[in-house]
């Protein structure tokens, strides 16, 4: 059974068979075929009205996919079961954003496609430049996640990289732009900084644009590009394919086995020493910032270091002499 658009509204109208005829080809498209809702319920009203819509429509389990709204709709729903008896039924949130932001997984469904499309798209910009002297700044999605930017920056061997996660500061800035107009006067050719889209909220990608511009002295131009909604697109990654269809033949045989016991319990799915679980989604507060909406542990984050030893950048050749530092002879 599909539950298209979300849970609240007139679900009874939403539901409908899903037969394996239905969801033929589904694996190639990069969309969201059973549809989204960015509403979720909030209220004692709301929880009842999905509760008699799910024993309306004789549903003993309830598989949600999706990103941190649905992963917080069914958490409230968890926590609001003694309200209605459709809501005493075993239900699993399966990870499927973008975003890469949501606990126990190191890759959500989706986030591998997004990477490779921005990687696609930044490849293409560092082509096009090639034989010009220009500083570009990308911006990425994410939210207060900064997965994309980060590993796209790593990815492409991109000189900065501006997360929330470590958020610009007036300092850093002093120096990149130092550094930046350096590189350019001793040869550098092209300059690449990508930019999470919630790294600051003063620091934008138009302020940095500008910021470079005004440094720049005419030594080189400033582009920047806001990648956008072709993240969301392209078609799906093999490893997406393969690890969507693992993740919900896991959830499946979960939920089965929950029905067929009786109990009525909410997870989420997660992973821990090589294998698939699960973890009750009313204590998924213990790992998850819900503020910042990311996990309070990311695996990302130590890689860090790599992305700084990887864009650093030589003095000139002049400087090295000096100063027998890398570089010298």
């Amino acid at each position: 059974v599909g539950i298209r658009n979300g849970f609240p509204g007139l679900l009874a109208d939403r539901v409908q068979p899903m037969t394996w005829e239905a969801v033929e080809g589904w694996a190639g498209l990069g969309g969201a075929e059973l549809g989204t809702s960015r509403s979720t319920p909030t209220s004692d009203e709301e929880y009842v009205e999905v509760g008699a819509a799910l024993e309306r429509n004789s549903i003993d389990a309830l598989l949600v996919i999706g990103g941190h709204r649905a992963y917080m709709a069914a958490r409230r729903l968890a926590s609001n079961q003694n309200l209605h008896p459709g809501l005493a039924i075993p239900a699993i949130c399966l990870p499927a954003t973008i975003d890469n932001n949501l606990p126990g997984w190191e890759m959500t469904v989706g986030a591998d496609t997004a990477l490779n499309e921005i990687v696609r798209d930044i490849d293409r910009i560092r082509q096009a430049a090639s034989a010009t002297r220009r500083a570009f700044i990308v911006e990425t999605m994410g939210r207060k996640c900064g997965f994309l930017a980060f590993m796209s920056g790593l990815s492409v061997g991109a000189e900065e990289v501006y997360l929330n996660e470590d958020p610009p500061t007036l300092a850093r800035l002093n120096v990149d732009v130092a550094e930046m107009v350096e590189g350019f006067r001793t040869g550098r050719t092209f300059h690449l900084a990508i930019r999470n889209e919630q790294a600051s909220p003063g620091y934008t990608t138009e302020f940095l644009r500008q910021l470079f511009t005004e440094e720049s002295d005419g030594v080189f131009s400033v582009r920047s590009m806001i990648v956008g909604h072709l993240q969301q697109g392209g078609s799906p990654t093999p490893f997406d394919r393969a690890h969507a269809a693992g993740l919900a033949a896991f959830c499946v045989d979960w939920l089965t086995g929950q029905v067929l016991a009786g109990r009525s319990d909410w997870h989420y799915a997660t992973t821990g020493d090589g294998k698939k679980h699960t973890e009750p989604l009313t204590q998924v507060s213990g790992v998850y910032d819900m503020e910042n909406r990311r996990p309070r542990d990311q695996w990302w984050m130590a890689l860090r270091e790599v992305l700084s030893t990887l864009s650093w950048q030589p003095p000139s050749s002049r400087s090295d002499e000096q100063s027998g530092g890398p570089g010298a002879g």
